[in-house]
């Protein structure tokens, strides 16, 4: 076990968490009116030889971006960290805030760290919105004054606890894993040509800005529109498994409040989550939020607008890559189309493109009856990638209900079954050809 836990990246700063738990200690015994014990005295002495020395080296923190600060701004740093990445610590946050161990609040460390009024007030420049810590990502703050929460920030939190990128949790947004590559994308060329540009904006972007002296920008954004089923997220999961990266799906119904200024909150929320670290984030139908702005009437439709300028805003500033996607391209504001870096429309699939996904999507492993024409299939009628899934799968789970390789009639009822969850009163002439796979017993609910 120790062996796995000097690989993780907080290993070299164990000993700041162990000393921040030594000074709850002494804390305990001094509100309860003793003296810490000698032996504790000790403990609290060799373990601050020990991090003096390991601060001049400086290792364990310039990992976390934390180089070449001063020893209060790493003091402040270990006593919010310390509680979120040792339970000892958290438990005993726990008993000296009233029962809470997820809050650190500015005066609580100025009793902890035993601070002079000159630290206390170096502390406030350090933390405050200009402060190096804030400039420098290190953490996160909530309210002003003594009781202002010192918080980690959640991309240096990811590091120093070891977590993937996939494990960790932002606000608003769900992880979405998909087994997709390049050879599985099924696109029109000038569609999947504009996807890898897309891909050429993040890998280039720090040499044309940084040794091109380039202007900085935020994104790349793109915006993928196109109807339901062409695969806007495939192609987004195609993008994040090039990179490496994991891919966090946002839904806006959850970040978008009744309650003014909470939209704003909530989305900072996100955007200071990802901030500095390998996501891709994909905001879904966004029509719903960026539609075309009408005159102001009431209050609420000026704070509506305020809460789009917001979202654009933190997405231009975001130093990293977003997409947006959408089922209705016309109702996006024009106005908003200049902040997009790539527009790409996912259209339905031709019948080549079709077979193409039929092939590709039936289970790889699955048993083919010979007389299975999925030519047929692709030309009879016009799915889309979505779709064709879906009828694929719903093929599979018949075939293997009777034990049977995958047939005709199989496939049949498989397009039938999507095409009835759109219109419950189907016709059987929208299946064309393949109807006369279809027994009539299948059919009678035309």
């Amino acid at each position: 076990m120790s062996a796995v836990l000097e690989m993780m990246p907080y290993a070299g700063l164990s000993r700041e968490w162990k000393r921040i738990e030594i000074l709850c200690l002494c804390l305990v015994e001094s509100r309860a009116g003793r003296q810490p014990s000698p032996d504790l005295i000790q403990e609290l002495k060799e373990i601050q030889h020990h991090i003096q020395c390991l601060r001049k080296e400086q290792v364990a923190w310039s990992r976390a971006g934390a180089e070449n600060l001063p020893d209060l701004a790493l003091d402040l740093l270990a006593g919010i960290y310390a509680p979120a990445l040792d339970p000892n610590v958290a438990l005993l946050y726990q008993d000296l805030q009233q029962g809470r161990s997820d809050v650190t609040s500015l005066a609580f460390l100025y009793r902890l760290l035993a601070f002079s009024t000159g630290d206390y007030a170096a502390a406030r420049h350090l933390v405050d919105a200009q402060g190096e810590l804030r400039v420098r990502g290190l953490i996160e703050t909530e309210g002003y004054g003594p009781m202002m929460q010192l918080k980690p920030h959640p991309a240096k939190l990811a590091f120093l606890s070891g977590l993937s990128e996939q494990s960790l949790h932002l606000p608003g947004a769900v992880s979405v894993t998909l087994d997709a590559g390049w050879e599985d994308l099924i696109l029109p060329a000038p569609q999947k040509k504009m996807l890898k540009e897309y891909l050429l904006w993040i890998h280039y972007a720090d040499r044309v800005t940084k040794e091109w002296e380039a202007r900085p920008l935020g994104g790349p954004i793109a915006l993928f529109s196109g109807s339901s089923g062409t695969g806007k997220t495939f192609a987004a999961s195609v993008i994040a498994n090039d990179l490496g990266w994991a891919l966090h799906r946002v839904d806006l119904g959850v970040l978008v409040s009744k309650y003014i200024g909470e939209t704003e909150k909530n989305l900072n929320a996100l955007f200071d989550a990802a901030q500095d670290r390998k996501v891709l984030l994909q905001f879904d139908e966004v029509d719903a939020l960026m539609g075309k702005r009408g005159d102001v009437k009431e209050a609420r439709d000026r704070y509506a607008n305020m809460e789009v300028s917001h979202l654009l805003s933190r997405i231009e500033q975001h130093r990293g890559p977003c997409i947006l996607t959408t089922n209705l391209s016309k109702h996006i504001d024009p106005a908003f189309q200049r902040r997009f870096h790539f527009v790409i429309t996912f259209p339905r699939p031709d019948a080549e493109q079709r077979l193409a996904l039929w092939k590709c999507l039936i289970p790889k492993k699955a048993p083919l009856s010979k007389s299975l024409d999925l030519q047929l299939a692709a030309d009879a009628v016009p799915l889309s990638g979505g779709e064709i899934l879906n009828a694929a799968i719903h093929a599979s789970v018949l075939a293997a209900s009777e034990e049977k390789p995958i047939d005709m009639a199989h496939i049949s009822s498989g397009v039938w079954r999507v095409l009835q969850k759109t219109d419950g009163s189907t016709r059987k002439n929208k299946l064309r050809e393949l109807a006369q796979h279809l027994p009539e017993t299948v059919l009678k609910g035309e």
